[in-house]
């Protein structure tokens, strides 16, 4: 699986990070995904990083 974020929509509400914080942290006020691929053991964050993000600015690809 692969996280992206799209910098064009996401607010940087930082919920992200604090769900999946193995997978993404802050840059410069945007949230970014620092491990590609995602690991096994981080699906299940990820996923709910993507459900829970109020903008829908993260991409999961399989």
């Amino acid at each position: 699986m692969i996280a992206k974020v799209d910098p064009d929509k996401c607010i940087g509400c930082e919920l992200c990070t604090n769900t999946c914080p193995g997978i993404f942290q802050m840059d410069g006020g945007i949230a970014v995904a620092k491990t590609t691929p995602v690991p096994a053991a981080e699906e299940a964050s990820c996923r709910e990083a993507q459900a829970s993000c109020p903008v829908e600015a993260i991409s999961l690809e399989e």
